[in-house]
C-alpha cells in the first residue's frame, strides 16, 4: 500500500486510545500521560469498559461511542485482544491504527497474523509491535518513551524500542531535533518500504536514519530506499552482522555471500550509507542534524596542539579522505596573522597559546581557500587560552561567513574534554561537534560517502558491446535438458555450453568415463603442443582438490591414462557413495602473468541472487577478499564491485606484470548478472579460478547449481532480483505511417546520450506543453532523471528510428503510492506529428499498464494541447477541468482488471 493512509499516523487529528490504565507502570498508563504531556491539540478517546475516567479524560466504552472515526487508534490491550480490537476500528472506519502491545506471536494462527488479515481486508493500515511514534512538531507523544525530542529535521524509523528511546536521550543533551522518530516492526503492514516513501517526500525531514534487524520484502525496500536517497541522505545501522548463516554454502561464492555482506551490498546499491555502530549513528545524526553536503573529500584541520592534527589526519587517511593542501595566497595570508612557529601546512597548528582572535583569524583564511572542501577546528585544552572563548570565536566566524556568503562549507569541531560550554556555542552556529577528533572525522566522511554514493547512482554507464547478445533459449534448453534427468548441477560440458551462449571464455571440455576415453579426448590437445588437465566428473564431488581429483600439466597420453586411473581410484575409495560420471579433460591454461580471481553467483534468501567477486584459488575463503553486488548490473557497477576488493590493486601494472584487462573482468560480471535474470533456474554458479591478464579473461573451473521452478515463476524471470532489471521482453517492432521501422522499448540509463539530439527536434512550444514551462537546460541530472528509472515503480518506453538509431519518441508512466494508478506523460518529435507515433507509444504504456494491474492512469494536460486531448478522447479517456487550475485538464482512463 506504500504511503495510502500514512498520514494519519504522523498528522492526526483526533487518537482513540485502547487499553489505557491508570497504573503507572503499564505502557497504557505510560501511553496517555505522554499524549497529555506532550500537548498534543487533537481529541483524545479514550476507550476502557473498567474505568470510567482516567488521567482526567471520561472514558467511552467501544468506538460506537465516539462521534466521528478516530483517524489514529493506538492498542495496548493484552495480545489475545488485540485482534478484536482491530476488527472493531476497521468496522468503525478507522484509517490507522498502532499496537504498542508486545508478544502478538508471528505467523498462521498467530494473534499478529489475525490482526493483520482484518486490517488488510478493510485498508486499514497497521503499525507495530512498536514502541510508538513522536511527532515533535505535532507534539505528539504516541508513545511509552520517557520525552519527547525536539523539533527537527532528522526521521529515525527503528526496528528497536531500545534504539529509539536511546536517540530520544542523547538528542535531548545535543540540540538535535527530529522531525518524527517511529518504532515498528514489519510483520504487521507498515514496513519500511512505506516508511521511506513518506518521509522521502516529508518536507520537514531532511535526513532518514534507520536501524533495522531485518527485511521482509525485499524488492519494495530496496525500490524505496534508492527513491529516498536520490532526494536526502539515509543512513542505515544492521544489527547481526557477525551472525552465523542458517545453510552451509555448496560453492565458494556461496560461502563468500553471508548474510551482513549481502545486506552490506543492498545498502550500497540503494544509496545507503551504512554505519556500524550505535556511536556511529549518533555521529552520523549530529552530522546531518546540522550540514548539508560537501562538495569532496578534502579537508582542512585547524588545530591548537600538533598530535591532535595528526591523530586527524590518521583517521582521516585510514577512512579514505584527504588532507587540504594550503593554496599559496591562503599560506601568504596566515603567515602575517600567525606566530611564526605555525605550521605552515595542513594540519594548521596555530600553537598551544592560541586564543579565540587567532582561531577566527585562521578560520576566516581556511574557510576562503578554494583547495578544501571543508574545515575540522580541534582544541587540546591548557592553561594559556580558554577553550570556550576559541569555540566562540570560531561560531562567530562561522556564521560571519554564512551571512555574507562567502562560504558555505561545512565545518565540524572537536573541543577535547568540554564541559558544556563549547558545545553550546557552536550548537547555536550550527557546527556539529563531536567528542574527539576520530569522531568529527567520521562525521565529515560520512557526508563525503554520501555524495559520493549520490554521484554514483545517477552516472551514467558505459554501453555494453554491440555485439554481446547471448543465446538465452539456448542456455534454457541446457538447463531444462540436466533438470529432465533429476540433476540438480551442470556437468562440465554443459557450464562450456551455458557459457558460450554468453560469450564467457572457458577452458574447454570433454567426458571420458574411462582411462582410454581420457586418453582419446587428450590427443587432439597433446598433437596440438597443448599439456593436459584432468578432472574428476561427480555431481557429489564439488571440491574436487580434496579427493586429489585434478591433475596438472600431463604432456603424453600414458600420463593422461594413468592419471584418470589414479583419479578414479582415489575418488571411489574416499568418497565410496559418490556418483562418478568419469573425468573430464581440459587443455592446460598457461598465463604465468595471470592473477587468479573468482566471480559467481549466490542466492539469498531475503535479496534473491547476488554477484560475488574476489580473489580465487583453493584457500579463498581463507583469504576472504570478495564483495558483492546485487543485479542487474551495468560496467560502472560492475567496475566498482572490483575496486572493492584487494585483489584489483594487482590487476593493475606492477614490476614486469602488465595490467590485467579491468574492462573484461567488468563486462564477465555483467554476463553473470544478465545470466541470473535469464535463468532463474540458476541458484549458484562459481568460476574459480578465473584467470585475467593482459589478453583478457578465461574461466578455468566452473560450477553451477540449477533448481526446478513453478510454472508461475518461470514465466517471471525476475520474480528472485531485489531490483527489477531491465523488462527485455517489452522490446517491439513497429512501423509507421510513411513505412519507417522503429523500435520501442524501456528506457536504459545509456540512453542518455541519444536525449539532447532528440530535443533539438522539438519546439519551445512543444516543450512547454509537455513540461508546463520552458526548459532552460538539459543537464545530466535532469536527463538522469529521465533514462535512469526504477522498473519496479516507473516505466518509460523509447521510439528509436531503426535506420538511424535516432530517438524520436518517448513516454512515460509512474505508479502513484497506492500501486493501482499511474500517471503519464509523452512526448515526440516535433517534425514527426500526424505519422502515428504518439498513438502507438500511448496504446504501448497502456498494455504495459494493464499487466502490471494498474488499475487506473490519469495525466495532466494543458487545455492548449489539443492534439493530446484529442487522441485522449479517441482511447476512451474523461476529461475534466482540473478545479485548481484553469489551464490544465486531467485526464483519466480505468483499466480492466489484469487477466487471473
Amino acid at each position: 500500500m506504500s504511503t495510502y493512509r500514512l498520514d494519519h499516523f504522523f498528522e492526526p487529528r483526533s487518537i482513540a486510545l485502547v487499553g489505557a490504565s491508570p497504573r503507572p507502570t503499564s505502557v497504557g498508563g505510560a501511553t496517555i500521560r505522554n499524549l497529555r504531556a506532550g500537548g498534543f491539540a487533537g481529541q483524545i478517546h479514550v476507550i476502557n469498559r473498567k474505568y470510567s475516567e482516567i488521567e482526567g479524560i471520561k472514558t467511552v466504552r467501544d468506538f460506537d461511542a465516539i462521534a466521528a472515526a478516530p483517524d489514529l487508534t493506538i492498542i495496548c490491550t493484552p495480545p489475545s485482544a488485540v485482534p478484536g480490537v482491530v476488527r472493531r476500528a476497521a468496522a468503525r472506519g478507522c484509517p490507522a491504527a498502532m499496537v504498542l502491545t508486545a508478544g502478538l506471536g508471528q505467523g498462521a494462527g498467530s494473534f499478529s497474523e489475525a490482526a493483520a488479515q482484518t486490517a488488510r481486508k478493510a485498508g486499514l493500515r497497521l503499525m507495530g509491535p512498536s514502541l510508538g511514534i513522536l511527532v515533535p512538531r505535532a507534539k505528539l507523544n504516541a508513545s511509552f518513551a520517557a520525552r519527547l525530542p525536539k523539533p527537527g529535521d532528522l526521521a529515525l524509523i527503528s526496528q528497536s524500542g531500545a534504539i529509539a528511546s536511546s536517540m530520544v536521550e542523547w538528542a535531548d543533551s545535543r540540540d538535535v531535533g527530529f522531525s518524527v522518530i517511529v518504532s515498528m516492526s514489519e510483520r504487521l503492514d507498515v514496513d519500511f518500504g512505506d516508511l521511506l516513501d513518506y518521509f522521502a517526500l516529508d518536507n520537514g525531514t531532511r535526513a532518514i536514519l534507520l536501524y533495522i534487524e531485518s527485511v521482509d520484502d525485499a524488492r519494495k525496500f530496496m525500490s524505496a530506499a534508492r527513491a529516498a536517497a536520490r532526494v536526502k541522505p539515509v543512513v542505515v545501522i544492521k544489527s547481526g552482522r557477525h551472525s552465523q548463516g542458517a545453510r552451509a554454502a555448496a560453492t565458494h561464492t556461496g560461502a563468500l555471500a553471508g548474510s551482513d555482506a549481502v545486506y552490506d551490498a543492498a545498502f550500497r546499491r540503494a544509496g545507503l550509507l551504512r554505519v556500524l555502530d550505535t556511536d556511529e549513528l549518533f555521529s552520523a545524526a549530529e552530522t546531518l542534524g546540522h550540514l548539508q553536503s560537501a562538495q569532496g573529500n578534502r579537508l582542512a584541520i585547524l588545530t591548537n596542539g600538533g598530535g591532535l592534527g595528526v591523530l586527524a589526519v590518521d583517521r582521516l587517511i585510514d577512512l579514505g579522505g584527504e588532507v587540504a593542501a594550503l593554496s599559496d595566497s591562503t599560506r601568504d595570508a596566515l603567515d602575517k596573522i600567525l606566530p611564526p612557529g605555525w605550521s605552515r601546512a595542513d594540519p594548521v597548528d596555530i600553537l598551544g597559546d592560541a586564543d579565540g582572535e587567532r582561531y577566527a583569524a585562521a578560520c576566516a583564511e581556511l574557510l576562503d581557500d578554494p583547495k578544501n572542501d571543508a574545515l575540522l577546528a580541534l582544541n587540546a585544552p591548557n592553561t594559556l587560552a580558554a577553550p570556550a572563548d576559541s569555540a566562540k570565536a570560531v561560531a562567530d566566524q562561522v556564521q560571519k561567513q554564512r551571512r555574507t556568503k562567502l562560504s558555505r562549507k561545512p565545518v565540524f569541531a572537536a573541543w577535547i574534554g568540554d564541559t558544556g560550554a563549547a558545545a553550546t556555542a557552536f550548537g547555536a552556529a550550527g557546527i556539529p561537534h563531536y567528542a574527539s577528533e576520530a569522531d568529527a572525522v567520521r562525521g565529515f566522511m560520512h557526508l563525503v560517502r554520501y555524495r559520493d554514493g549520490l554521484e554514483l547512482a545517477t552516472r551514467t554507464p558505459p554501453s555494453l558491446p554491440e555485439d554481446f547478445i547471448p543465446d538465452a533459449p539456448a542456455a534454457r534448453v541446457i538447463i531444462e535438458h540436466a533438470l529432465k534427468d533429476g540433476r540438480n548441477w551442470l556437468n562440465p560440458v554443459e557450464i562450456t555450453q551455458l557459457f558460450a551462449a554468453y560469450q564467457i571464455p572457458i577452458a574447454s571440455a570433454t567426458l571420458a568415463r574411462d582411462p582410454d576415453e581420457a586418453a582419446r579426448a587428450a590427443e587432439p590437445l597433446l598433437a596440438d603442443g597443448r599439456t593436459v588437465v584432468v578432472k574428476i566428473s561427480s555431481p557429489d564431488i564439488l571440491n574436487k582438490s580434496d579427493v586429489g581429483g585434478v591433475r596438472l600439466n600431463l604432456t603424453s597420453e600414458r600420463a593422461v591414462r594413468d592419471a584418470t586411473a589414479d583419479i578414479l581410484q582415489r575418488a571411489r575409495l574416499m568418497q565410496p557413495r559418490a556418483r562418478i560420471h568419469g573425468v573430464t579433460v581440459h587443455p592446460m591454461i598457461l598465463r604465468a602473468k595471470a592473477r587468479e580471481l573468482i566471480a559467481g553467483l549466490a542466492d539469498d534468501p531475503t535479496f534473491g541472487p547476488v554477484v560475488v567477486f574476489g580473489r580465487g584459488g583453493t584457500a579463498v575463503e581463507v583469504i576472504n577478499d570478495k564483495a558483492l553486488a546485487l543485479p542487474p548490473l551495468d560496467l560502472n557497477l560492475a567496475r566498482g564491485l572490483i575496486a572493492r576488493t584487494r585483489v584489483s590493486r594487482i590487476l593493475k601494472g606492477y614490476r614486469d606484470v602488465p595490467a590485467a584487462d579491468e574492462n573484461a573482468v567488468a563486462l564477465l560480471l555483467v554476463k553473470l548478472a544478465q545470466m541470473a535474470a535469464d535463468l532463474p533456474e540458476i541458484r549458484e554458479l562459481d568460476i574459480n579460478p578465473l584467470l585475467a591478464d593482459t589478453d583478457g579473461v578465461i574461466a578455468v573451473d566452473a560450477q553451477a547449481s540449477i533448481e526446478s521452478l513453478s510454472d508461475q515463476r518461470r514465466g517471471s524471470s525476475h520474480y528472485r532480483f531485489a531490483i527489477r532489471p531491465y523488462p527485455k521482453e517489452w522490446e517491439r517492432e513497429t512501423t509507421l505511417r510513411d513505412g519507417s521501422v522503429i523500435l520501442l522499448r524501456p528506457v536504459r540509463p545509456e540512453d542518455e546520450h541519444l536525449y539532447p539530439e532528440f530535443f533539438t527536434h522539438v519546439t519551445a512550444e512543444d516543450v512547454r506543453l509537455r513540461f508546463f514551462s520552458a526548459m532552460k537546460e538539459l543537464t545530466h541530472a535532469f536527463i538522469a532523471r529521465l533514462t535512469q528509472l526504477d522498473y519496479a515503480r516507473a516505466m518509460a518506453f523509447i521510439a528509436i528510428e531503426k535506420s538511424t538509431g535516432k530517438m524520436i519518441g518517448v513516454v512515460r508512466l509512474h505508479t502513484a503510492a497506492d500501486f493501482e494508478s499511474a500517471e503519464y506523460a509523452v512526448l515526440v518529435r516535433s517534425d514527426l506529428k500526424g505519422m502515428g507515433l504518439g498513438w502507438q507509444l500511448m496504446q504501448m504504456m497502456l498494455e504495459y499498464a494493464r499487466a502490471e494491474g494498474v488499475r487506473a492512469v490519469r495525466g495532466e494536460v494543458l487545455s492548449q494541447n489539443t492534439t493530446m486531448l484529442a487522441m485522449c478522447q479517441q482511447l476512451g479517456f474523461t476529461i475534466t477541468p482540473d478545479p485548481e487550475n484553469s489551464d490544465i485538464l486531467l485526464v483519466s482512463l480505468q483499466l480492466a482488471a489484469k487477466p487471473a
